[in-house]
């Protein structure tokens, strides 16, 4: 590990990090970064050569922030930000009574647990200032919350979308749902079928399959058509079977053309693009699209090479781009931030189509949500 990586570990160790103080307007970002875990007083107590995984995606989310600000600043535009470990010493509790929150005008949050979104979203709401969540876990329970702004799009819009991509393009084919047995496999058959009784348009035709973990081709095999393309849509968020319903396609794809429509977790499969997956067309949602060959991304990629020796990740990118986009857009509109959050005068690599989201039947607003979800294609390990 290089000894400059250590150091900004070393910097986690104090309350806060004011990276730029010259500008009234403040952004408070909360990531884990679990650095207890790394330092017992101010001794770093693990080896130079690797860090807890668990410590990886809060860093990485850390240095696109970090790196967002040198774009920042290099276009004349300053924050005053404070950057606070989310898993640290100090409960949250405890950060939001801090003197320096009192005059925080946004905050981004890198949540990986549900019990964080709860303080943050309530500070929000008093103080009426948005709080961008940029990753998982989507709404965290909020149901009345016009400050809270999830990027990470809910499980129900994912299946909404997928319903309507399906019946744009695969309406005329052979269409099978499969699932496993679960409740939360019922919850996202639950968004199906909803989506399917509200359609305006003429619902296409499907079967459903419930299959268990230990089910083989032949399962599926007598409902596939060799004759016509076959689109299966994966009606499940757990990996393992989707993964395992993907291998048994391919191992079909000489007799029968399958497309898998799978959930948005399938974005975090790697084993997706091995040789056992090969001859299927695989699609999926993510509200994350971050193009490796894209112009930005090969600039920046080679930026976090150059500081750190590592391959970057999504979460540096969504770091990158929470900071630089909301923070432009927070500079830009300092007074009126709520009405300009889907703006696309900083877009950097993803556009944001951020919506009211309403209860019902009060019609009282739950919480703003991002709408805009991407579908990628993936061929034998080629992007479509």
């Amino acid at each position: 590990m290089k000894k400059g990586f250590v150091y900004l570990l070393f910097l986690f160790l104090l309350p806060k990090l004011n990276l730029m103080a010259q500008q009234p307007l403040k952004i408070a970002v909360f990531a884990p970064l679990y650095l207890d875990s790394a330092f017992e007083g101010e001794n770093y107590k693990l080896s130079n050569n690797n860090l807890p995984k668990i410590m990886l995606p809060g860093l990485d989310f850390y240095h696109g922030v970090m790196m967002a600000l040198d774009s920042l600043k290099a276009e004349s535009k300053q924050l005053e930000v404070l950057f606070y470990d989310s898993k640290g010493k100090e409960s949250i509790y405890t950060i939001i009574r801090k003197p320096e929150f009192s005059d925080i005008n946004m905050i981004i949050a890198a949540f990986n647990n549900k019990a964080d979104v709860k303080p943050l979203s309530e500070i929000a709401q008093n103080r009426k200032i948005p709080l961008i969540s940029s990753t998982y876990p989507n709404d965290g329970g909020i149901v009345s919350n016009p400050y809270f702004v999830m990027i990470n799009t809910s499980l129900k819009t994912h299946i909404e979308q997928i319903y309507q991509y399906t019946q744009r393009n695969y309406a005329i084919s052979n269409i099978l749902y499969v699932k496993r047995k679960g409740q939360l496999d019922d919850l996202v058959q639950y968004y199906f079928t909803a989506t399917e009784q509200a359609t305006a348009s003429v619902p296409f035709k499907y079967k459903t399959f419930e299959l268990s973990d230990t089910a083989t081709f032949k399962s599926l095999e007598a409902s596939l058509d060799s004759n016509k393309k076959n689109t299966i849509i994966c009606g499940s968020l757990n990996e393992a079977f989707g993964l395992k319903l993907v291998k048994m396609l391919s191992s079909a794809s000489k007799s029968y053309e399958c497309t898998a429509i799978g959930m948005p977790t399938w974005d975090g499969i790697k084993e997706l693009e091995s040789p056992d997956c090969k001859g299927v067309m695989i699609i999926y949602t993510t509200p994350y699209n971050f193009p490796r060959n894209h112009a930005m991304a090969i600039k920046l990629s080679k930026l976090y090479r150059q500081d750190l020796n590592a391959k970057p990740t999504d979460m540096f990118y969504k770091g990158y781009e929470s900071m630089f986009h909301f923070g432009s857009l927070l500079i830009e509109n300092p007074t009126n931030i709520m009405s300009h959050l889907s703006d696309k005068n900083f877009k950097i690599f993803n556009e944001f189509d951020i919506q009211i989201i309403k209860n019902k039947p009060e019609q009282t607003i739950k919480y703003l949500e991002n709408k805009k979800l991407y579908f990628i294609k993936k061929l034998d390990n080629s992007f479509r």
